[in-house]
């Protein structure tokens, strides 16, 4: 008898206490946000990404009405970063701005300190791009095609920067090097504004730059770019031609950011940060500094988002398996 009243006890208690944390959690999201947010960027200061992190998260306090402060955590091509914010409490108040290279490190690594697809979760795409294959100007070239005559009578000696190992600048140059049976050289850097400046200064041969860090020095001579890696030439340089239309066809990498979080923050706060993050990039302001720099703004859902990373790591791991690729 004890036991059965022990029993109905603990039925009529669970109803309520199943109600309160149902409470809880609309109390939770409905103050949301309470305090000031943490973008972490896992590259440097200065290069597309963190263009790009600030631009939303500018706009994206705006709207929320706390700050939203951009923190740069680089090295180990995006790896620290990503840890940061895979390992961070899932309560919506530490995102991540990220780039390529998240889909790329999985199979460039055997190891990595997280689960790419089970650990993050994605919120939205931020934007799509390409990138500028471009060279300093004392390079002997003007095209793509020049640019692997002179890797194949320089086997070895052309050099190449990127942003670090299993960025997308590094993998760009691997797939390059193998659709065109060339020996290229790659050099990489702590951030992608530092091999920008290597590149500038003469110290490599060329680099595949976002569009929003590569078109002020491009536009003010001091680099030259041959080629953009999309699948069309970009509105902002219709001058400036494809990879695969300057002697290299189905040549294609693009490039993109999106917003992620830890995984397991609560569906309304993923659904409000979705439903912010989307206005911002859309709006007329931000959608004219992206355009500016070559970029267009996407704002898709969490589940398009996260589908298309998905998507993007199964590409990423073909092109590395089929060139060999392998962190320097």
């Amino acid at each position: 008898m004890q036991r059965q009243g022990r029993i109905r006890l603990l039925l009529n208690i669970l109803p309520p206490l199943a109600a309160l944390g149902a409470h809880a959690a609309d109390g939770l999201a409905q103050s949301y946000p309470a305090r000031p947010l943490r973008m972490i960027v896992a590259i440097g200061a200065g290069g597309g990404t963190d263009v790009t992190a600030r631009i939303v998260s500018q706009k994206l306090s705006e709207q929320i009405g706390v700050p939203v402060v951009v923190e740069n955590r680089p090295g180990a091509g995006t790896i620290i970063g990503t840890e940061v914010v895979a390992k961070a409490a899932p309560d919506g108040y530490t995102l991540m701005t990220a780039s390529p290279e998240i889909s790329i490190n999985p199979s460039l690594h055997a190891k990595l300190p997280y689960d790419t697809v089970k650990d993050l979760t994605a919120i939205s795409q931020l934007t799509t791009g390409q990138y500028f294959l471009s060279t300093h100007p004392s390079v002997p070239v003007k095209t793509v095609k020049d640019l692997i005559a002179l890797a194949k009578v320089r086997p070895g000696r052309v050099t190449y920067g990127s942003s670090g190992n299993g960025s997308a600048n590094h993998l760009g140059g691997v797939l390059l090097q193998y659709m065109t049976g060339t020996t290229l050289v790659h050099v990489p850097y702590k951030s992608a504004a530092q091999a920008a400046t290597a590149l500038m200064s003469g110290e490599t041969d060329f680099m595949m730059s976002s569009t929003t860090a590569a078109i002020g020095p491009i536009k003010s001579g001091r680099l030259r770019a041959l080629a953009v890696t999309g699948p069309k030439r970009l509105a902002l340089t219709p001058e400036i031609p494809t990879v695969s239309e300057s002697g290299v066809p189905g040549y294609e990498v693009t490039g993109w950011y999106m917003m992620l979080a830890p995984a397991g923050v609560p569906r309304d706060i993923m659904t409000r940060l979705n439903s912010e993050i989307a206005k911002a990039v859309q709006s007329p302001a931000v959608k004219d500094r992206f355009a500016a720099l070559g970029t267009e703004p996407v704002g898709n859902s969490a589940e398009a988002c996260g589908e298309f990373l998905r998507a993007e790591i199964a590409k990423w791991t073909k092109v590395v398996r089929a060139a060999g690729a392998k962190a320097d």
